[in-house]
């Protein structure tokens, strides 16, 4: 019997019956004097707070170890936040007398968590291809650098982590040996393959596993960010700041002797801040609506009559809409960005490509369903 489950047993008796004495709790619960005696100072000493009397049901119990696996899972292992930090967190609910607190203590369970959370995985895995489940993936590739370079190959459609391990390179061959050794073990392949456009991630998807490659349109979406939205940004926020000081200014005029003329040119003054500021909120609304045409317009079907959508049209819609945000940049004077724009450009005939390859699918799996059309 655990030592968890002799202190419920005691805890329990005592619940039920009051105070008693050693003998009459050691005759009740089976257990022997002197292991019922240590078991009450044990509890005496967890009960210092309000609440620590929930801690030793079993609800209680339970509650309390999914709380510091969740905790430990969510904010260690997910987020990698630091164990002083989580180990100052569990005392802040008065958890130190209930469970290990210190960061050392925190250590050894995470890591013995991250050993169960590995071979639940292998066995899930091992249980899926025993059944049959597991489908082609759509499988998103990418490099991430902690203390060292890693590989990382997600499923987008599940969300499953297929691959995570440290590489010295990240040339093609490294790839291809990583996820088709991952790829065997779960008996299934690439439907297509996401990537940043690198050589040797487009190498993989077309060579290594002859599917499509398709370009991250997160990374499109974020090169044109970061291209004009801190330029228009900076412009709106100077004009503001124009505008203001002339509002101040005009302020503390108040009541001083002054020539009609000086309230004419104030007045023009701030009628052309007024409007630089109303200029440049226009360009920040023109700007955000491109950039939300851009991410709408990826879709098999047309987002403003939910008409179904061909490559070409999304193709178009992309093509027009890009060349709508070079043309704004340009009328107002923004920095200009060749490069990045020559790589959106690029990227924009593999990113309407997924529509048509999406009816495909489509097409192909009402051929093998077991329905008729009339």
């Amino acid at each position: 019997m655990t030592f968890w489950a002799k202190s419920l047993r005691v805890f329990n008796c005592l619940w039920e019956h009051g105070t008693q004495s050693v003998r009459r709790i050691a005759h009740q619960t089976g257990l022997s004097k002197s292991s019922v005696h240590r078991l009450q100072q044990a509890i005496a000493r967890r009960g210092r707070h309000p609440e620590s009397w929930l801690w030793e049901t079993e609800d209680g119990r339970g509650w309390l170890i999914r709380l510091v696996v969740a905790t430990l899972y969510t904010f260690g292992l997910k987020r990698g936040v630091g164990l002083e930090t989580i180990s100052e967190f569990f005392v802040r609910l008065h958890l130190e007398t209930q469970v290990g607190c210190s960061p050392s203590a925190l250590r050894g369970v995470m890591q013995a968590l991250e050993a169960a959370l590995l071979e639940t995985a292998e066995a899930w895995e091992q249980d899926g291809c025993a059944d049959g489940e597991i489908r082609e993936i759509i499988g998103a590739v990418d490099e991430t650098f902690l203390e060292r370079m890693m590989l990382v190959c997600m499923d987008l459609r599940t969300g499953y982590l297929l691959l995570e391990t440290v590489a010295d390179d990240r040339a093609y061959a490294t790839w291809q040996a990583l996820v088709e050794e991952r790829l065997t073990a779960l008996s299934t392949n690439v439907r297509y393959l996401v990537s940043d456009r690198a050589k040797a991630l487009i190498q993989l998807a077309e060579k290594g596993f002859e599917c499509l490659s398709m370009p991250d349109f997160c990374h499109v979406l974020h090169d044109l960010g970061k291209s004009y939205a801190l330029a228009i940004g900076q412009r709106v926020r100077h004009a503001q700041q124009a505008l203001t000081k002339t509002q101040e200014a005009l302020a503390r005029r108040q009541g001083l002797s002054h020539m009609p003329h000086d309230d004419l040119a104030a007045e023009t003054v701030m009628e052309a801040r007024q409007a630089e500021v109303a200029r440049w909120a226009e360009v920040r609304h023109t700007y955000r609506a491109h950039l939300a045409t851009l991410s709408l317009a990826l879709h098999p079907f047309r987002i403003s009559d939910a008409a179904p959508q061909t490559a070409a049209q999304v193709e178009s819609t992309l093509r027009a809409t890009v060349e709508a945000l070079e043309a704004l940049a340009q009328r107002h004077q923004l920095p200009a960005r060749p490069k990045t724009m020559t790589q959106v450009r690029t990227q924009v005939p593999a990113l309407a490509t997924l529509v048509d390859f999406w009816w495909e699918g489509v097409e192909q799996d009402l051929t093998q369903a077991p329905i008729s059309f009339p």
